[in-house]
Order: structure tokens, then sequence, then C-alpha cells
């Protein structure tokens, strides 16, 4: 993240006033009509989910400012503003998903536009003192957070930036922005018709319900599933510690590459059945008596040292010859297909247990990675026999701290309710 200072001309004492002042003056309660207004908290909006793997960050920028609010705000949040709207990239780690920009929506009675900001979690603290040196700590404001790293970085973040540090719980928040974001954005569902078409994996909108139950499979560095009834009603029933935070950590042992981004660009080139044994190489062909065609891997990890006489070890990977003909992109892909095969089956499973035909998809591990939820899509199908469908989300990665900023609003005005406007022009 980038550490660039922004001036601070006289804004330490004056910026907190106009600030409480501006959150003041929007609070009212009518003693003429009796009706309570809408509490508008003070501005800056945020919401962020602090990951084993990443750091999720939603921003709220208002376009509905008025005279007062513009001479009020002071430069420090002008210069937020600019800096955070302007931008893709942020230094050499930080980005913004522009083209998961939600324009001109209603939020907490403003309107304006949501941005979707992320960067690794071991860059955390170079972006806590980036906040300090554009004078963030200069402004009083609230944030809710969720993740592990809403624990670990707490004391930190507020011994640094001095501000309201909410900690919030990971599933609720994640189905809270989940809820949000599917009422908002009509196609925000999706689905591969054919997930094994390279060339055309025919991707469709898919019009979801979500007061019919439905798995919830969160792909994170491990793996959350939940079983959900309606908006209010979801309970967690499994989840698995073999998930992004795998399949980085080999990819990074077995070839040596050193980011998420670098991992899945080398398995989108790599050619799994190199790697991995598969029907096929056991039986010659198709194992008909059981259903299971050739092409089906049969074994997929184990040990790499060819002194072991076993017949597994990412296949037949105890062959040197084999290893020999294995490139990086090889061991990547074979990496990625073990994880999710071990992904879709549990889903798969847990879906018949709870005699569900819907599984949704979401976490950042599937962020900008299509490979990934065409192979989970391609496994779900086939072993379901069509009965099961996978399906996936647009703002993959992004749900919990959505569901922050959301409880952000709630928590403004002292109650529970659902205060954020779904509608969009």
């Amino acid at each position: 993240m980038d550490n660039k200072s922004s001036s601070n001309t006289g804004h330490s004492k004056s910026t907190r006033v106009s600030l409480i002042r501006m959150a003041s003056n929007t609070v009212a309660s009518s003693a003429i009509s009796g009706r309570e207004e809408t509490v508008i908290p003070v501005f800056p909006w945020f919401g962020i989910d602090i990951g084993g793997t990443l750091v999720k960050l939603v921003y709220f920028e208002p376009l509905d400012l008025t005279a007062e609010e513009i001479r009020n705000e002071g430069e420090i949040l002008v210069n937020i503003r600019r800096y955070l709207t302007s931008n893709r990239a942020y230094g050499q780690d930080g980005v913004r998903d522009d083209a998961l920009e939600l324009k001109n929506i209603e939020l907490g009675s403003r309107r304006g536009n949501l941005h979707f900001i992320r960067f690794p979690t071991s860059k955390m603290m170079t972006f806590i003192d980036a906040c300090v040196m554009r004078n963030l700590h200069m402004l009083t404001f609230k944030i809710f957070a969720t993740g592990g790293g809403a624990y670990k970085f707490e004391k930190d973040i507020v011994e640094k930036l001095k501000i309201s540090w909410c900690k919030c719980d990971e599933l609720d928040t994640l189905m809270n922005g989940l809820c949000y974001i599917t009422k908002l954005n009509s196609k925000e569902c999706f689905y591969y018709e054919e997930p094994q078409n390279d060339a055309n994996p025919n991707k469709h909108p898919f019009t979801f319900d979500i007061n019919h139950p439905f798995l919830l499979v969160n792909i994170g560095s491990g793996i959350s599933i939940l079983y959900v009834e309606s908006e209010s009603s979801y309970r967690r029933i499994t989840g698995t510690s073999i998930g992004g935070g795998t399949f980085l950590g080999l990819c990074c042992l077995l070839t040596g590459c050193s980011s998420y981004d670098e991992a899945i660009q080398l398995a989108s080139e790599g050619d799994s059945t190199k790697v991995d044994k598969l029907v096929k190489d056991i039986y010659g062909g198709d194992y008909e008596r059981f259903g299971l065609p050739g092409h089906i891997v049969a074994s997929s990890i184990g040990e790499l040292c060819k002194q072991i006489p076993v017949e597994c070890s990412f296949g037949h990977m105890n062959q040197s010859d084999k290893r020999d003909q294995a490139s990086k992109a090889d061991l990547a892909r074979a990496t990625l297909v073990t994880v999710l095969n071990n992904i879709g089956s549990i889903s798969m499973m847990c879906a018949r247990t709870e005699n569900v035909h819907r599984v949704l998809f979401s976490g950042s591990f599937l962020r900008v990675n299509d490979l990934s939820m065409r192979i989970l899509a391609y496994a779900m199908d086939y072993w379901s026999g069509g009965e099961i469908k996978a399906i996936f989300l647009e703002h993959e990665g992004y749900f919990s701290a959505v569901g922050c900023l959301r409880q952000f609003l709630m928590d403004a005005n002292n109650d529970e309710r659902d205060l954020i406007n779904s509608s969009r022009q």
C-alpha cells in the first residue's frame, strides 16, 4: 500500500468538531410530527474483512453531499475520497476491483458508489501506517470489522488510528452481505452450462431466491459450509482445513511461486493428468462395475520420494520419468484440482444430507478465478448426475465486508432494522 502523506493544515481539532456536527445535524426526532428519522453516521463509511490471506475493504463514496457538508468535511476526507476512488492500484499490493463497483446505489438514506478494495493480509501493518500518513487518525469515526485479523490487529489499529473498532461475527456478516448484494444486483448469481468448454463455458445469470434452502460454501484460507433456510435462519454444518491456504502453500513449496495470482496463472497453464493418477492408469480404461470413467482422478496426492514404493504420490510422481515430464504448471494444476475435488466432494455430501439442490460457492479464493469455478461446477454436476447445481457470485470474497457496513449503519440507529434500501437507479 502507498505510504505517501497528504497535508493536514489546521485539521486536528476543527475536523473532529465539524465531523461530529455533521453527524448530529442529520439526527432528528421531530416532536411536531412524532416521527423518528434515520440517523446518518459520520463519514467515511468503511467495512473491512481481515482474512488469513487477504484483506477485503468496502468504501461508500457519497454522491449527494450538501453544500454544508462539503464546507464542513475538511481536506482529510476530500483527500481520502479522491485517493481511493481515482486509483485502481495502491502501491504494489493494493487493488480496487473497479469492475465490481456498484454505482449510484442508495445506502443508509444516502446515494453513492460502493467500492471494493483488496490487499494481502501480510501488508496490514503497511496499510495501517499508510492510514496514519494520510491523517486518518485525525478523524472521529467508527469501523466494523470481521475475520481473524479483526482481533489480531485490533491493538495496533486502535492505538495508531484512534478509532472505534467494532468486531463482528464472520458468518453473520457473510450472510448479511450476501443478502444485501443479491437483492441489489439482479445479475449477482450465475452458473456454467458447459464448464468443461474452455472456449465458451456458457455463463448464465441465475435468479436466486434466498428464502429457499441452500448451502453456502465459503472458500477462504479454510472452508466453512452453512445450511441456509432463509435470511435470518442458518447454521454452520461443517468445514475443512483444506482450502485456499492449502492450495497456495503447496504451490509455493512445489513450484517456488510467491503469490496467489502467480499460483492461479501457473495452474491455468498446466495439465493435471501429467501428475495425477487416473482410473485408466490403474485399470487400462473405465472401471465399469462402479461406473468410473477412465479420465477420473484415482489418486491425487501423497509422497514425492521415488524410494517409497507407493501407488499414490501425486498419482505417479514416485516414478522419476513422470516427475521429469511434469512442469511447475502441471504441479500447480494438480494441486488446484486436488483441493477443489475435496471441496466439491464434501459440499455434495452435505447437500445430499440436507436435501438441497443449490450450492452457492463464495469466498476470496474464487476471486478472478474462472478456472476454479468451472472445475467445481463440473465436479458437482458430474457426481450428482445433474441434480445439484453449483452457483457462483460476482462479488466473491467481499460479502463479509459488506455485512460489516450493514452492521455499522444499523448500530448507528441503535436497533436491528435493516436500514439499507436496496433500490437502484
